[in-house]
């Protein structure tokens, strides 16, 4: 099965997840891991899964992957599973992220996508995006230094083994 693991990262968070699907993918299929700038939506076609990564960007997925997602073709022969990196807090997720699994949910309903669900997880956020949720996000100057503890960790190991799962599970459901 040839499968494309495609990804848009800007810190490098996205862009572990993806090497990590990759790997796991490339264990007993042809895998090609690229950035987003160097495909385009007709490359889509050349494979039998797709799997197309994201860092959050203004609670939503990056432009350049939502470029693709909008030029996806009605009922495409591909399946596609989503994968996005984000630098929310605990609870404060459904603010700051949820619009990226909404972007995968709406394409692949409004263009008959066979989308085989998502992964996500933390990475650690650019300055900018620090200052932002310090200023905006966490008032207090404790909460922030524990948060950013924690979410400086990420990905971690453990949130690469899962996206490796991820990619395990959606390859047994498509051989199905």
């Amino acid at each position: 099965m040839r499968v494309l693991v495609a990804y848009y990262s800007e810190t490098g968070n996205t862009k572990k997840v993806a090497r990590a699907i990759c790997e796991e993918v490339s264990k007993e299929h042809e895998a090609s891991l690229k950035r987003v700038s160097e495909i385009t939506v007709g490359d889509l076609n050349d494979y039998e899964v797709v799997f197309l990564g994201s860092a959050c960007h203004s609670t939503d997925l990056a432009a350049p992957v939502k470029r693709i997602l909008d030029a996806i073709p009605h009922a495409p022969k591909f399946k596609l599973a989503g994968f996005f990196t984000h630098a929310t807090s605990p609870g404060g997720f459904h603010r700051w992220a949820s619009n990226c699994i909404s972007s995968f949910q709406e394409t692949s309903r409004e263009k008959n996508v066979d989308f085989r669900g998502y992964y996500n997880c933390q990475g650690v956020p650019s300055p900018p995006i620090q200052e932002f949720i310090k200023r905006e996000a966490i008032a207090s100057a404790d909460k922030y230094e524990t948060y950013f503890e924690e979410v400086r960790k990420h990905p971690s190991p453990e949130d690469l083994q899962k996206a490796k799962e991820f990619a395990r599970d959606v390859l047994s459901q498509t051989r199905e």
